[in-house]
């Protein structure tokens, strides 16, 4: 669970900066720059230690330079508050590609879940995902900037966390099933 946290923070790195730095300052542009650097710096430092780059760690990288420049491009408080729509609804379409959960997961869950469990998974991922887009493109057409703000800053991090939450308890428990299964038929072989 500690490899997944890890990796989600990472992940979200930037929109951290950015909502942590503009509830400080409220500079936008301020928090904006800072968040870009931020994803940037994530990108070069992994190049700089060998790391390889997935595809969820270039499409972050991408979107932060993207949709953050249109950000300070634009100066529009309804853009700001429906890009997170547009960057869940990306990263849904990212996480419906097998295999991308691989990282995320312990060698000891990778070696004993059942074969599909990690794509069932990343598929609930990704309904997440969508579903998050959703629900943030209803708040940013319909609600007042500061009430987005709270929203994005609470409610998207909170359902990642249950859902870490969740994930760990099903595959916990199907790791767990599939070692007994294993021991009981290692025993009853002697």
């Amino acid at each position: 669970m500690r490899i997944a946290l890890r990796q989600l923070f990472l992940d979200f790195l930037s929109t951290i900066v950015f909502v942590a730095l503009y509830s400080l300052t409220g500079s936008r542009a301020l928090s904006i720059g800072l968040a870009i650097a931020v994803g940037v710096g994530q990108f070069l430092f992994a190049k700089l230690r060998g790391r390889p780059v997935d595809a969820m760690q270039w499409l972050a990288l991408g979107l932060v330079i993207v949709f953050g420049g249109a950000s300070l491009i634009t100066q529009d408080n309804r853009f700001i508050m429906v890009k997170p729509s547009i960057i869940h609804a990306a990263v849904g379409i990212v996480m419906l590609r097998p295999g991308w959960m691989d990282r995320y997961l312990p060698n000891e869950a990778r070696d004993n879940l059942p074969e599909h469990a990690a794509l069932i998974a990343g598929y609930c991922w990704a309904a997440l995902m969508f579903a998050l887009a959703a629900a943030n493109l209803v708040i940013a057409l319909t609600l007042p900037f500061y009430v987005w703000g709270w929203y994005i800053a609470v409610v998207p991090l909170a359902a990642k966390l249950a859902a870490i939450g969740a994930q760990y308890l099903v595959m916990r428990a199907l790791v767990v099933r599939r070692l007994r299964a294993r021991a009981a038929t290692g025993s009853a072989a002697e």
